[in-house]
């Protein structure tokens, strides 16, 4: 992968929308690169900006500020058959199954329809085997059994497939995947999971992939980066073995800490992180500073509630967004 000309780069979005007379900042100053066939999981609580960021990436909305590139163009800056070829390159997969699926339309109808309107195959005959290769690929074996069913007559991980495979219609370069798996029973997620790993090696794929679960993360992007979000900003961004086997922000080892081990015996020696506070705060009132100050055990009182951290490298290989962990870095490296 070549890191120095992303496929994507966000550089310094805000995102601000209005609440009657209040302006609510979702997103604050989120710079990212994303290269070619790489994945990057943006993680964090409800509410982070996951979303809102994936939105943007896919041009369903605009930043209140800031840049997003493609292939080195600025997104704001396409217009005609330039931007509608950035929107066939970035597609999204939705988090909810059972409601981004037209419930009158049959799969062929579903996945013919992109394929008709792009150009992309020229008769029905072509239309209809392009749909059982995209439901095989998806793993809606065999095809035929699949393709003249109404989403009603599948399961909900089967339904998820489907909505894999219209993103795929269009022959994308990079998916945002919207928590795609919190939706599907637990018992098949590694399934989910597995079948987008093998789509990204295969394809070269480059995904965005959202989800509120560390864990889900970890096993996906192993190979890959993971982000951490808190209110609107990213506060951790490294290796995926890097975040979860050294992370650095305190909300980043939190997370860490809350995640249920299948061994008990590493569960009785778990390190447990005792919060300040349990209560998020409002994104209509983000505290001063570093926003997760209030709730943050190591919290240095006029510093931390007062300058706001920019990332930073640490003890470890990624950077954060903490004072007390830069700190612990210079302290070392002048050691």
């Amino acid at each position: 992968m070549n890191h120095t000309s992303p496929l994507l780069s966000l550089q310094r979005v805000h995102k601000s929308f209005k609440a009657g007379r209040q302006i609510v900042r979702v997103l604050q100053d989120i710079s990212l690169d994303v290269a070619q066939g790489e994945i990057v999981c943006l993680v964090g609580e409800s509410g982070c900006g996951k979303t809102t960021t994936g939105k943007i990436i896919a041009g369903l909305i605009a930043p209140s500020q800031g840049k997003v590139f493609f292939e080195g163009q600025d997104v704001s800056k396409l217009r005609g058959e330039a931007f509608r070829a950035y929107r066939r390159a970035v597609q999204i997969v939705h988090q909810d199954p059972y409601a981004s699926l037209n419930p009158t339309q049959t799969l062929y109808r579903m996945l013919s329809f992109p394929l008709f309107r792009h150009r992309l195959v020229r008769n029905r005959d072509q239309a209809r085997e392009r749909v059982l290769e995209l439901l095989q690929l998806v793993d809606l074996t065999p095809p035929e059994d699949f393709i003249d069913k109404f989403p009603h007559q599948l399961s909900g991980g089967q339904r998820q497939r489907v909505s894999i495979a219209r993103a795929l219609t269009v022959n994308p370069r990079l998916i945002v995947a919207d928590e795609p798996v919190s939706m599907v029973d637990v018992s098949i997620r590694v399934s989910l999971l597995n079948t987008l790993s093998e789509l990204q090696r295969r394809l070269n794929l480059t995904f965005v992939f959202i989800t509120h679960d560390l864990a889900v993360a970890r096993y996906f992007a192993w190979e890959g980066r993971i982000a951490v979000m808190y209110l609107g900003r990213i506060v951790e961004i490294g290796s995926a073995p890097d975040v979860t086997a050294q992370p650095q922000h305190p909300y980043t080892r939190a997370l860490i800490a809350s995640l249920p081990e299948p061994d008990p015996e590493l569960t009785r020696h778990k390190q447990r992180i005792s919060l300040r506070s349990e209560d998020i705060p409002s994104l209509l009132r983000i505290p001063s500073g570093c926003a997760f100050h209030p709730r943050c055990p190591w919290h240095v009182p006029n510093l931390c509630d007062v300058v706001l951290p920019e990332l930073a490298p640490t003890e470890g290989r990624s950077l954060a967004a903490c004072h007390v962990t830069a700190k612990t870095a210079t302290q070392t490296q002048h050691a």
